[in-house]
């Protein structure tokens, strides 16, 4: 299925399915172009497959979504862990005014990021990004910052190390690299934006991580919920052409305290239920398991969502 099909299935139920909420749900994601939009896409197509009506709403990063869920003018959002944890407790971008109606509602998959500079850049690890012009800011992603902070203190770069682009998110920050105006850019692997960079600049790759536990230990000290695992080329994984140490955390689906349990109960049995069809709307979800998609991450889960991994035996 092409994703301009997966965006179009997204805002439509199934004929003859009955959904389960008045009106659409509301999925909150990145723009256009990211992993983060290809999830809510993917996921908003089975939703609709299975009667579930949901229409993906694209922003320019999850500081702007994630307080629209929390005042119930969306219901789902697709974020990391760091993120989730900062909105509800308060912290960084989120400081002195935490998101209280935010709900945890299912463990995704491992999200992969990394740098990546063009073929043929004189830069061959994390090390040598001291002195380059790396995309940096993110004002509509501002978790990214500690993100990339980590990621390159694995090659014990810091912030004041590089030159600074200023961009808004990553998705500016890809097309400032593609114009020239940056040397190497922060991504997240297996994105749209990272092959169609690839095809406007001659080839892109992504600088692998140190997998030293000094390294692994400089990385989690900024960023606790990170690790370092070993990915191997893929057809959907542009940018990584042999096997190498990558940054990952765990992506979630979040949803307000606003929607109804059953509701909630019924999106989550259907997530469970279809990820080979998640997988095939998006090829990260293969790292998927359904049967760990809950976990205790600090962060208050939804009833709903508690109620279906009853069901399934995933908690007491």
């Amino acid at each position: 299925m092409t994703m301009k099909n997966l965006i179009a299935a997204a805002g439509l139920a199934l004929l003859g399915a009955a959904p389960v909420a008045a009106q659409p749900l509301g999925i909150g994601t990145m723009g256009q172009g990211t992993s983060g939009y290809s999830m809510g896409a993917a996921i908003a197509s089975v939703f609709a497959a299975n009667g579930v009506d949901a229409l993906v709403q694209p922003s320019t990063g999850t500081s702007a979504f994630l307080p629209l869920i929390d005042a119930g003018e969306l219901d789902f959002g697709i974020v990391n862990a760091l993120e989730i944890g900062e909105a509800t407790a308060g912290q960084y971008a989120f400081e002195g005014r935490p998101l209280n109606n935010l709900r945890m509602a299912a463990r995704l998959f491992p999200f992969r990021v990394g740098v990546f500079v063009r073929d043929d850049s004189p830069v061959q690890s994390v090390a040598d990004l001291a002195g380059q012009r790396v995309t940096y800011g993110f004002t509509a992603q501002v978790t990214l910052n500690r993100v990339l902070d980590a990621l390159m203190a694995t090659g014990e770069v810091g912030a004041d190390d590089i030159e600074q682009v200023l961009v808004p998110n990553v998705v500016r920050g890809a097309d400032d690299f593609a114009a020239g105006n940056a040397d190497a850019a922060f991504f997240a692997m297996g994105s749209g934006k990272v092959s169609e960079v690839d095809a406007a600049v001659g080839g892109v790759r992504f600088l692998p991580v140190s997998m030293d536990e000094d390294a692994i230990a400089r990385m989690q000290a900024i960023v606790p919920q990170a690790y370092v695992q070993t990915v191997e080329p893929a057809a959907n994984l542009t940018g990584v052409d042999e096997a190498m140490g990558v940054m990952s955390y765990d992506y979630v689906l979040i949803v307000g305290a606003h929607v109804p349990d059953d509701v909630v109960e019924q999106a989550i049995t259907v997530l469970h239920d279809n990820q080979a069809a998640l997988a095939e709307a998006f090829a990260n979800f293969s790292t998927m398991d359904p049967d760990a998609m809950y976990a205790d991450i600090g962060v208050a889960w939804h009833d709903g969502a508690l109620d279906a991994y009853r069901a399934m035996g995933q908690v007491d």
